[in-house]
């Protein structure tokens, strides 16, 4: 291999070779076996079920086109269906025109070979060969991770700016609604003082709930206001408090464990006592929780679970250490589409409104001036899953108006975007 050539693990990826002259599946193994690693099957039949066993560990197929039963040309139709991304082979010691015809307008293949080969040039087609296989392998990860991060931007910029919004009416609504508490409150010491007698009235008991009913919803729509517009900007956080997930975790689930005795619902703390300790700002950081675990739980029925599981990532070129966290619960789930939009401010999952989704739209707040990062799946067999990613170090505070000033220009960027879609 020349100096010039990529340095390429060829050990990396198996190549499957499908023959059926005994000698030769013995033979080429052996001689290449220093720098490649081989699947070797005596037809079609054998190779088919080779792949199926070892799918995501083959990156070549070679195969005899001459054999009993199905052909050459049709077994790499069917590798191509099973997993297009295999590079394909086709050799034969018979000149065979159709063959070829058929190699590549069914099978796709990328070379046709003659045999009695030679062990060098054979060897410099399977090196590319694997390494074809292997740069779309890093083209389609790195294609998924640039619209993972463009879904991610934009659902950042979305929920920003439905933040800044909810936030900035909240800031009226709450006026308005501390006018009607403040009401709420004078309200049975004001019908004293008018020498009304309560006990007159035709149903004093409707009156008294109906009364504290109120009042508690009041009170729960200015908690939310708060909730969201204390956490909504970067301003004031304090990443001072050395906290374990673990702990923090048990600490609100003793909090809301009136709550979720009477609601039926059991928390399972699964996280690992050995997970590295977390910087954070330490109020907000168990405000996170508190707020994750209430939206769950007020959607899930009467033997309900929320479960707690959690990993430590390492740090990586380009990613700084993390701890993974993730929270799954056993309740009716949602689909796809309406996935998208569990972090409006109005989103609601369930039929009974108490919380829209101001609770998540503070959550993500939380996470996103963490460092952290939170996304939404539907769990295995039903239910929510959120995957946070929270990093071990706190991260560098930035001006909020630089970060506004710079999300706007990306937002607004046409040739940035155009180059971002266009790249391989």
């Amino acid at each position: 291999m020349s100096a010039t050539e990529p340095n390429h693990d060829y050990r990396r990826f198996a190549i499957l070779y499908v023959d059926d002259e005994v000698a030769a599946l013995r033979q080429l193994p052996q001689a290449l076996e220093d720098e490649f690693r081989f699947y070797t099957a005596e037809n079609a039949e054998e190779g088919l079920k080779i792949l199926h066993e070892h799918l995501d560990d083959i990156g070549l197929v070679l195969s005899d086109q001459q054999m009993p039963g199905m052909k050459g040309a049709q077994f790499l139709e069917r590798v191509r269906q099973l997993r297009p991304r295999i590079t394909r082979m086709l050799v034969t010691a018979h000149s065979d025109l159709q063959a070829a015809i058929d190699s590549v307008n069914r099978g796709a293949i990328y070379r046709y070979l003659d045999k009695p080969w030679e062990m060098e040039p054979l060897s410099r087609e399977l090196r590319r060969g694997l390494e074809y296989f292997m740069v779309q392998r890093e083209r389609d990860a790195l294609l998924r991770e640039k619209l993972s991060a463009l879904h991610r931007m934009v659902i950042t910029d979305r929920v920003l700016s439905l933040g800044v919004l909810a936030a900035g009416l909240g800031h009226h609504v709450r006026n308005a609604m501390s006018a009607v508490r403040t009401f709420l409150d004078l309200a049975p010491e004001m019908l004293g003082r008018e020498s009304l007698d309560l006990g007159q009235l035709q149903h004093p008991a409707f009156w008294h709930d109906f009364h504290g009913k109120v009042q508690q919803r009041v009170s729960m729509v200015v908690d939310l206001l708060d909730d969201l517009s204390k956490h909504a900007g970067p301003g004031g956080f304090q990443f001072d408090s050395v906290v374990r997930l673990n702990e923090v975790i048990d600490q609100v689930v003793a909090l809301q464990k009136p709550e979720l005795e009477s609601l039926g619902v059991e928390i399972q703390n699964n996280v690992p006592a050995d997970l590295p300790s977390l910087k954070v700002d330490g109020g907000r950081f168990q405000r996170l929780f508190e707020l994750l675990f209430k939206d769950q739980y007020t959607n899930l029925q009467k033997g309900g679970r929320i479960v707690c599981n959690a990993r430590h990532l390492p740090q990586e070129p380009g990613r700084s250490a993390e701890v993974e966290i993730r929270v799954s619960d056993n309740g009716p789930g949602l689909p796809s589409d309406a996935i998208r939009s569990v972090f409006d401010p109005f989103f609601v999952r369930s039929g009974d409104p108490q919380t829209f989704g101001v609770c998540l739209m503070a959550v993500y707040f939380l996470v996103y001036h963490h460092g952290g990062r939170i996304q939404v799946e539907s769990a295995p067999g039903g239910g929510l899953s959120f995957q946070i990613n929270i990093p071990v170090e706190p991260p560098v505070v930035e001006d909020p108006e630089k970060g506004n000033d710079f999300l706007a220009r990306v937002m607004t960027n046409e040739r940035l975007w155009e180059r971002l879609l266009s790249q391989p």
